[in-house]
C-alpha cells in the first residue's frame, strides 16, 4: 500500500465513523485552534500597538518630556507621590529647549483634559477631549484639516480664542451645516471655529474625532493645568535614526534646566513610543512563553485519544492485517500504513483547527478594534503539529499491528 492508498484508507475510515473520527481529532483540533487564534491575535495586537497606538498617541519618531510616565501600571503610593512632587513642565521650559536643541525636529507642547462644550444653539456635548496645543503640534502629529485651517504661530502665542474641531464634534453640533466661523464655548469661554480635522479614526474603540483643539496659551489652559504649565513637550525628528540622539540631548538639556547634579535622578520623564510600548512587549512575551504549555496540554490529550482509537482500529482490522501479510505485505508496510492513517487523522484535526482559529480571530476583529494578523509561520506550525502528534501517537498501535502473526490474525473473530 503506497502513501496515497494509506491516506485514502484513513479518509474512508473518517467517512465511515464520523463521530469516532471527530472525537479522535478533537484534542489536536483544540490545540491547533488555540495556537492559531492566540498567535493571530497577539500578532495583530502587536501590529496595532506599534502602528496605530504609537502613531496616534505618541507620534512616530517622537521624544516626549512629561512630569510622570504616560503609562502607569502597578505603582506603589510612594513612587506616585514622588512623581507628584516633581516640577511641572512649563511654556518657559519649551521655549528654553527650543533655543538650545541642536537635533533637527519640530518641538510642540500639549495639555489634555476632558469636559463639556456648548454649541451655538446652547446644545451641550459631554465628554469631549479638550486639547491645548501649540501651532506646531499639527505638523508634528501629521494632522491635516478637511475644512478651514489650523491656527498660526502668532495666534497660538497670543492665545487667540480659536479652535479646530474633530469630525464627531462637527457632526453632532453642526450636522448639515458649515461649522467654520461659528462659536462654541469651552469651559464657558467662547472660541471661534477655524478648522475641522480630517477623520482620525478610533483607538481601542474610543473615537479620536471627539476632540477640540485650542491654543495652549489660551484661557482654556487654566482648566487643563496651571496657566503656565503643560502636560507634555515633544520633539518629532525627521528620521528614526535621530530618535536616540534627540532623546539624549533633550534629557541632557532638561537636567541642565533643572540644575541636577551627576548621579541625581531625573525630575522628569523622557519617553519614546518604543519605550512606552515596552509594557505591551512584556505582556506579549509572557503570553508567547505560556502558549506552548497550554497548547501542549491539548496536544498530549489528543495524542492519547488518537493512540487509543488506533489500538481499537488495529483490533477491528486484525483479519485484514493477517490477509495482507499472507499476500506478502511486510512488517514495515503494515507499520507505515497505520502511521500514515494516524497522521492523516491528526492532520485533518490540525487543518480544521487552523480554520476555526482563523475564524475566531476574525470574529474578535469584528467585535473589537484589535486586528487579526494571520501568521504564515503559525499555520505551518499548526500543520506540522497536527500531523506530528498523529505520527507519534500512531507508533505503538502501528508497531502492534506490524508484529501480528498472519495465521493468528486470520483466525481472529
Amino acid at each position: 500500500m503506497n502513501l496515497l492508498e494509506a491516506v485514502g484508507t484513513a479518509l474512508t475510515m473518517i467517512r465511515a465513523h464520523k463521530l469516532r473520527a471527530f472525537f479522535t481529532v478533537l484534542g489536536t483540533m483544540m490545540g491547533v485552534t488555540f495556537l492559531i487564534a492566540v498567535v493571530t491575535l497577539i500578532t495583530g495586537m502587536d501590529a496595532y500597538m506599534k502602528e496605530d497606538f504609537a502613531g496616534k498617541v505618541y507620534g512616530f519618531n517622537s521624544v516626549m518630556l512629561r512630569q510622570r510616565p504616560s503609562v502607569v501600571m502597578n505603582v506603589d503610593e510612594e513612587t506616585w507621590r514622588a512623581w507628584q512632587r516633581r516640577p511641572r513642565l512649563t511654556f518657559d521650559d519649551a521655549e528654553w529647549l527650543e533655543e538650545r536643541i541642536q537635533t533637527p525636529g519640530i518641538l510642540s507642547v500639549s495639555s489634555e483634559g476632558g469636559g463639556q462644550i456648548e454649541g451655538p444653539d446652547g446644545r451641550l456635548l459631554e465628554n469631549v477631549r479638550i486639547v491645548g496645543v501649540s501651532a506646531s503640534y499639527f505638523r508634528a502629529r501629521d494632522m491635516d484639516v478637511e475644512l478651514g485651517r489650523v491656527f498660526s504661530e502668532n495666534e497660538a502665542d497670543r492665545g487667540v480664542p480659536l479652535v479646530v474641531i474633530g469630525q464627531d464634534v462637527a457632526d453632532k453640533l453642526f450636522e448639515g451645516l458649515n461649522p467654520l466661523d461659528r462659536t462654541i464655548r469651552i469651559y464657558g469661554f467662547p472660541y471661534r471655529i477655524i478648522g475641522v480635522l480630517e477623520k482620525q479614526g478610533s483607538l481601542f474603540g474610543f473615537s479620536l474625532d471627539n476632540v477640540v483643539m485650542a491654543p495652549a496659551k489660551s484661557r482654556v489652559n487654566g482648566y487643563l493645568n496651571g496657566v503656565n504649565e503643560v502636560d507634555e513637550i515633544s520633539l518629532k525628528v525627521p528620521e528614526a535614526r535621530l530618535v536616540a540622539p534627540a532623546t539624549a540631548e533633550l534629557e541632557g538639556l532638561m537636567r541642565q534646566r533643572h540644575r541636577l547634579r551627576p548621579g541625581e535622578p531625573n525630575t522628569f520623564e523622557v519617553e519614546t513610543a518604543e519605550q512606552s510600548l515596552a509594557f505591551w512587549t512584556r505582556i506579549s512575551q509572557y503570553m508567547m512563553i505560556a502558549l506552548p504549555g497550554l497548547v501542549g496540554i491539548s496536544l498530549v490529550v489528543g495524542a492519547v485519544v488518537i493512540m487509543n482509537i488506533m489500538l481499537v482500529v488495529v483490533t477491528e482490522r486484525t483479519r485484514e492485517i493477517g490477509l495482507r501479510k499472507s499476500l506478502g505485505a511486510r512488517r514495515r508496510d503494515i507499520l507505515a500504513q497505520f502511521m500514515v492513517e494516524a497522521g492523516t487523522l491528526s492532520g485533518m484535526g490540525g487543518a480544521i483547527g487552523i480554520g476555526i482559529g482563523i475564524g475566531l480571530a476574525a470574529l474578535v476583529e469584528m467585535m473589537s478594534p484589535v486586528p487579526a494578523r494571520v501568521s504564515p509561520l503559525s499555520i505551518v506550525l499548526g500543520i506540522l503539529l497536527g500531523v506530528g502528534v498523529g505520527l507519534v501517537a500512531g507508533v505503538y498501535p502501528a508497531y502492534r499491528a506490524s508484529r501480528l502473526d498472519p495465521i493468528v490474525a486470520l483466525r481472529h473473530e
